[in-house]
């Protein structure tokens, strides 16, 4: 039996979107797509695993300041970057962060994700028609930091297109809070003030009701995840590419 969480030695956080059962009653297959943290973080056997998984691409939705280096270039894998929101110094993180702090969890993820979609609008777009338009029949990883924010987003919206149910992609989503337990417990440790403690606290938070509350705002602004994308420039073919990827 299929396994979404994958141990690839060196991240926290690493699952195929495969196994999820659709509205049609088909199931998304495995193989396809992967979330993942840093794959900066993986070690000579990780990078082994990946390859050996059948990895073909990997798209990195990290922010230039978070780069570092770049997968071994003896790889037969493609890199691609493209950058979801904005480097920490655009002013827009400071309008988002006091937003945030505006209300409680689990609505202070949901205010986050919904300006993210709705102020880089054309960047989710890019992205996903990047991992739609992946060539060859390789799995296509996508990854941020954490593998919780950019990365479940983004695999929200991918699941949302295949049919899934969206209490499947909320609980898909809220494993991130699990998985990722022991690394975002000693990094809210290491704050210097309880402020600093209680921020960190809600950053690293994957409350299922915020994915829940994303996706509704987003039908109810658009009419559907479908229609999000195309109003982000994702065309039909590649929405049926994806669909035709994803579901069995």
């Amino acid at each position: 039996m299929q396994r979404r969480d994958l141990d690839w030695e060196g991240l926290f956080n690493v699952r195929d979107l495969g196994g999820h059962p659709t509205r049609a009653g088909k199931q998304t297959k495995y193989g396809a797509y992967v979330r993942a943290d840093n794959v900066d973080r993986l070690t000579d056997a990780g990078w082994r695993a990946l390859v050996d998984y059948g990895v073909g691409t990997v798209i990195d939705l990290r922010y230039a300041e978070e780069r570092e280096v770049d997968p071994p270039v003896d790889l037969p894998i493609v890199s691609i970057h493209r950058p979801l929101v904005p480097n920490l110094s655009h002013p827009d993180w400071e309008d988002i962060h006091q937003l945030s702090l505006s209300v409680e969890l689990p609505d202070a993820t949901k205010v986050v994700y919904l300006e993210f979609l709705e102020r880089y609008r054309d960047r989710f777009g890019e992205v996903v028609g990047s991992i739609a338009s992946a060539e060859g029949d390789g799995a296509v990883v996508f990854y941020c930091m954490a593998g919780k924010d950019r990365t479940g987003l983004i695999a929200a919206l991918l699941l949302a297109v295949a049919g899934v149910e969206r209490g499947a992609i909320a609980e898909d989503y809220a494993l991130s809070g699990q998985n990722l337990r022991t690394f975002l417990d000693g990094w809210i440790e290491t704050a210097g003030d309880d402020d600093e403690r209680a921020l960190r606290t809600r950053i690293g938070a994957a409350p299922a009701e915020a994915m829940l509350g994303v996706l509704d705002a987003i039908d109810e602004r658009y009419g559907s995840v479908d229609e999000y994308l195309r109003d982000a420039g994702v065309t039909d073919e590649l929405l049926d590419r994806i669909r035709g990827r994803l579901v069995e």
